[in-house]
């Protein structure tokens, strides 16, 4: 159920969008290859200051918590690191990019804005929270039908019923809108019933399984796309835990953890052999050389998910060697700390009053 009140946050999105280049200083927008490349960005090596987290540099760099997890396995996320490896380079999700697509095992949201004449087609790239396990997002093809600013929550029996059954929280029936609202202060409604693609007031969470269907943003991630999206947008939801892209030339491999909750239960493996033998029959068609994939690198993805791309061909570089080649960057910006930990932007005030929709299902 949705409610209103008086004000407009417009004043407010707008000095947050323009607050997001002193935010996040890595971009996530890119220029769509031209080239037949299917990957963005780029993999960053950082050395950072002793109070900085891994939190603190995924969050800099729009990064995920898994996706960050992922790239160092052995360093703790509330920690600081000697090294920390950032995952900022991306296999794109199958084509049609149009729209808002979101890959669930990915974590990832890719927002493809409509093209503008004489200028190169982007891409916009977003680490999102997922459901949490007994809960899935619907798949397929759905589209944006409503935009909020600063919503509320009408909290349904089942999720009170739920909290108070495992956490022992016995949650009110009605969260006012504000910074400590679970739904964020923009969010945007699909067509799929109560599945809401949403700001969180829980961005240390971003990137893992938190919500009861919705798709989690960072605040300022959802400052940036919200202006963007209209109603109508198309919206796509898919389930790709294997991902091949052509990196100009070097062909990698991403794997994430697979959503038990959905249908499809194969093993990576075998999802990893589809996605290569769909690679060899394109090879084919486009009279290309084929893809010698390393089959300790493919068993290696197979049993253990990374989320930073990692060639395949035997001839280059594994993951752990590629790494070294990197420079290492200097990373001395100040950390977020906990009251970054809610629904606000960071830098941009909370106005005093906000129009009030009403979610479901966060």
């Amino acid at each position: 159920m949705i409610t209103f009140g008086k004000v407009s946050w417009r004043s407010a999105c707008l000095v947050a969008v323009a607050t997001l280049a002193a935010v996040n200083a890595r971009a996530t927008t890119f220029n769509l290859p031209t080239d037949g490349s299917t990957v963005v960005g780029k993999v960053v090596v950082v050395s950072p200051t002793p109070d900085n987290t891994l939190l603190d540099i995924a969050r800099h760099f729009d990064v995920g918590y898994e996706e960050m997890a992922s790239a160092n396995p052995h360093a703790s996320m509330w920690l600081g690191a000697k090294h920390v490896v950032v995952p900022s380079q991306f296999i794109l999700p199958p084509k049609p990019w149009k729209g808002v697509v979101v890959n669930i095992p990915q974590r990832r949201l890719y927002y493809f804005p409509p093209e503008v004449k004489g200028q190169p087609k982007q891409v916009i790239t977003y680490p999102v929270s997922i459901a949490r396990e007994g809960w899935s997002t619907p798949l397929g093809p759905t589209k944006i039908i409503a935009k909020y600013r600063d919503p509320g929550w009408l909290v349904p029996s089942s999720i009170r019923a739920e909290h108070l059954k495992e956490e022992g929280v016995e949650l009110p029936e009605y969260v006012p809108p504000g910074p400590d609202n679970p739904m964020g202060m923009l969010a945007m409604q699909t067509g799929f019933p109560g599945i809401f693609i949403h700001a969180t007031n829980k961005p240390w969470g971003v990137g893992m399984r938190t919500s009861h269907g919705c798709i989690h943003l960072y605040p300022e991630d959802a400052a940036q796309i919200f202006p963007m999206i209209n109603k109508g947008t198309p919206v796509r939801i898919i389930n790709e835990p294997v991902l091949v892209g052509n990196d100009q030339g070097r062909w990698v491999m991403a794997t994430f953890e697979p959503v038990k909750e959905y249908q499809d239960k194969r093993h990576l493996a075998d999802r990893a052999k589809v996605a290569l033998k769909a690679l060899e029959n394109q090879d084919a068609q486009a009279a290309v050389a084929p893809v010698e994939a390393d089959p300790a690198r493919v068993a290696r993805l197979s049993k253990t998910p990374q989320s930073t791309p990692v060639a395949l061909s035997p001839n280059q570089l594994d993951l752990p060697y590629w790494l070294r080649t990197l420079k290492i960057e200097a990373y001395d910006h100040p950390p977020y700390g906990m009251d970054a930990n809610n629904a606000k932007v960071p830098g941009v005030p909370v106005p005093a009053e906000a129009s009030a929709p009403v979610a479901e299902q966060p």
